[in-house]
């Protein structure tokens, strides 16, 4: 029995259907819902894959008419928690907007399949379409379970930018740059890095993009020591416990969000170093901690909110019967350098 006519039993994919019909699986997603740019012939060739199938497409891919509220899910997998609080109130802030549903679902599963084992249980609830926030916007296994159940889904700084795909995201190379050169301006040429959580797109960009500001001013990598940190308040305090245990204590840390730089602050305080005039310490995100802290953090101030709350908007528009579904957008928010106390000249470390 082939896999075509097993499936045909009631639970033929998405895929299956494409496979009989001779079309992708975004043109079945379009003919399931009623999509536009799809010739009458091909819409004919695929109802018949369909019927002779036995496919029964996810509810909410075909019962939510206009006018009806539309279910949309946000599948997250954060380690800071100021990040994903701010992310929330954006998406909640555009689903509100739309008149739309938005439903939450953790994904804390680390391997392939565990995520993508996640995913399958998530569009199984019928949800539209799909919002996924770094790192599970870097899943290729989460994207190919919503992409064989023909759930459009919209990225978070997704690295790779996926023809026909729809990615929301900051310069995170250049924001990383500002701060570099802000500490250059400042006098600093031994600056310390804790790096963010290797899953992370993000991480890597930023690191990059410091280090390439460096490089403009001179300043050679070895200078700087490396810690890695995973995004969470708790790496943090380890990464910056073996920067200060150093026998040369660095001018300035960069931490490549807020939550780490936080921490650093108070391993700072705890061995008697004064921020900013010991140690600068600078941060990247803006979050709430940025400013709950003493000295204030100076920070990239990410627009978190803005970017969850285009992304929905992004996501219930090609939900839309007047978007292609295949029309590729990376939409490029802007950054800000938000200078606060915890930055200063360079001390003298002769």
């Amino acid at each position: 029995m082939s896999r075509s006519t097993r499936r045909g039993q009631g639970s033929a994919t998405v895929q299956d259907v494409a496979r009989e019909a001779g079309v992708s699986a975004m043109t079945v997603s379009r003919v399931v819902n009623r999509g536009p740019n799809v010739r009458e012939e091909t819409r004919q060739t695929v109802l018949e894959a369909i019927e002779k199938l036995s496919y029964r497409p996810n509810s909410a891919a075909r019962a939510l008419a206009v006018g009806e509220a539309t279910q949309i899910g946000l599948l997250h997998s954060n380690p800071s928690a100021a990040y994903l609080s701010q992310f929330l109130i954006g998406a909640l802030t555009g689903a509100r907007r739309a008149g739309s549903h938005l439903l939450l679902e953790p994904c804390d599963g680390e391997s392939d399949a565990e995520q993508a084992e996640a995913t399958r249980l998530f569009v199984s609830v019928d949800v539209r379409g799909v919002v996924l926030p770094p790192p599970l916007s870097e899943s290729v296994a989460v994207r190919d379970v919503l992409d064989e159940a023909g759930i459009p889904w919209v990225a978070i700084a997704m690295g790779q930018h996926v023809p026909g795909t729809l990615n929301v995201r900051m310069d995170d190379f250049g924001a990383a740059q500002a701060m570099a050169r802000h500490l250059v301006d400042l006098g600093h040429r031994d600056i310390a890095v804790i790096r963010g959580h290797p899953d992370h797109f993000a991480s890597a960009e930023r690191e990059r993009g410091f280090f390439a500001a460096l490089a403009e001013a001179g300043i050679e990598p070895g200078a700087s020591s490396i810690e890695q940190g995973y995004f969470t308040y708790r790496s943090g305090i380890e990464a910056a416990e073996q920067i200060l245990s150093a026998p040369r204590l660095p001018t300035a840390i960069f931490a490549t969000n807020d939550d780490m730089a936080a921490a650093a602050v108070g391993v700072a305080h705890r061995r008697g170093l004064h921020v900013p005039d010991d140690l600068s310490i600078v941060g990247f995100d803006d979050t709430a901690i940025a400013t709950n802290v003493w000295p204030e953090l100076t920070t990239i101030r990410q627009p978190i909110a803005e970017m969850a709350r285009i992304a929905v908007e992004m996501l219930l528009t090609r939900l839309g019967r007047d978007d292609p579904r295949d029309r590729s957008i990376d939409h490029v928010l802007p950054f800000e350098l938000v200078v606060r106390e915890s930055s200063g000249q360079a001390a003298d470390r002769r």
